[in-house]
């Protein structure tokens, strides 16, 4: 294999994802009346259109912000200060969840896993039975700092029988993996544009149950940006309560025509499929996962331990200096202790095979034996 770089990036983070040729052509069109009858139609076909991936019959509002305020976007709209709240956290963007509620009065009550596991719904349906004045449970669906899968309908099943609310990070799982907002008794369900729906950053979807909405009605948190109920009632009119990002609103309405040709089911199979082939290249490389139990390992990205006696970084910059291929480094607790391989959104076997051959060469030339 060439030690050139090649034309084109090969981006194997697990977001912002490679974005095709027509989004980004539909990005760059001219602006329209954000109140106009043109951008009206864009709202209500994309809308409409992601109640499909959502699984839902709910409304699903889209924010001009990233995931994270679509997470606080859950938080403030659900919970007032006070409220007693189940964190359960296997990652970064878990505990990262945690911190939103804390910041905005919540009691954290903190459910946390060892970084590479995921969690257990017996765990959860213990933590709701001993403490009766827990409201929420917050939960990362696929934490993309470790690699992991949540069993999150098991979860959402344990959940219900205390009738509590579930709050679900969905960012780097909607879209790409299996996840039923409705049948899964499903609270508020958030992701962002930058993940599986190969779009670029700028957009938050956020979805509420009745019991969301009936716990919105209650909520007495501080809100205005993110007001839920706002970007409601403007969607019913084919509106936005404030600016929107507008060009990102033009991809999306591509991206989900896009995603409708290909259909759900076959988008699951090929995340799937090429979550096996990642893990599986990069074992027969002699490398070692961080999650060690395949029925939790992420269809979206890949956490592999960087070997002993070679720096994370230095395996980043080969690649991307010799082969124009981009891996992400690890987070908080797991900085310079893992790298990862996004594989999620636009993405192909060849792109992972590619991935896998420079990867190789790159351990070789810095001395790794298998």
């Amino acid at each position: 294999m060439t030690q050139q770089k090649t034309r084109t990036l090969n981006l194997r983070i697990p977001g912002p994802t490679p974005v095709p040729d027509d989004i980004l052509a539909a990005v760059g069109r001219p602006m329209v009346n954000h109140r106009g009858k043109e951008f009206a139609g864009i709202v209500q076909r994309t809308t409409d259109r992601l109640k499909d991936f959502f699984l839902t019959s709910q409304e699903v509002m889209i924010l001009s912000a990233s995931g994270t305020g679509g997470l606080e976007a859950a938080v403030v709209n659900t919970l007032s200060p006070g409220d007693s709240v189940l964190a359960v956290s296997i990652g970064s963007f878990g505990e990262r969840f945690a911190t939103i509620a804390e910041t905005y009065g919540a009691e954290v009550k903190p459910l946390s896993y060892e970084w590479g596991q995921a969690a257990n719904a017996d765990d959860v349906r213990a933590a709701l039975k001993e403490d009766a004045k827990i409201k929420a449970v917050l939960v990362t669906h696929n934490e993309t700092s470790t690699g992991v899968t949540n069993p999150l309908a098991e979860i959402a099943s344990a959940v219900r029988e205390f009738d509590k609310l579930i709050l679900v990070d969905a960012v780097s799982s909607l879209g790409a993996i299996p996840m039923e907002m409705d049948s899964w008794g499903l609270d508020c369900v958030v992701t962002g544009s930058q993940k599986g729906w190969m779009v670029p950053p700028g957009l938050a979807f956020a979805s509420l149950s009745e019991r969301g909405w009936n716990a919105y009605e209650q909520s007495k948190m501080p809100r205005f940006y993110f007001d839920l109920g706002k970007h409601r009632d403007s969607q019913a009119k084919g509106q936005t309560p404030f600016t929107p990002a507008m060009s990102i609103f033009f991809g999306l309405d591509i991206a989900l025509d896009r995603m409708a040709a290909e259909g759900l089911e076959s988008i699951f199979t090929r995340h799937k499929k090429i979550g096996a082939f990642t893990r599986a290249g990069v074992q027969r490389l002699g490398l070692e996962l961080l999650c060690q139990d395949e029925r939790f390992a992420s269809d979206t990205v890949t956490a592999v331990k960087c070997p002993e006696g070679i720096e994370v970084s230095a395996i980043r910059n080969a690649m991307e200096d010799d082969y124009n291929i981009i891996l992400a480094g690890g987070q908080g607790k797991l900085s310079g202790k893992i790298f990862r391989i996004g594989h999620l959104g636009l993405v192909q076997e060849e792109d992972i095979s590619s991935t896998l051959e420079a990867l190789g060469e790159t351990l070789g030339k810095l001395g790794f034996k298998p």
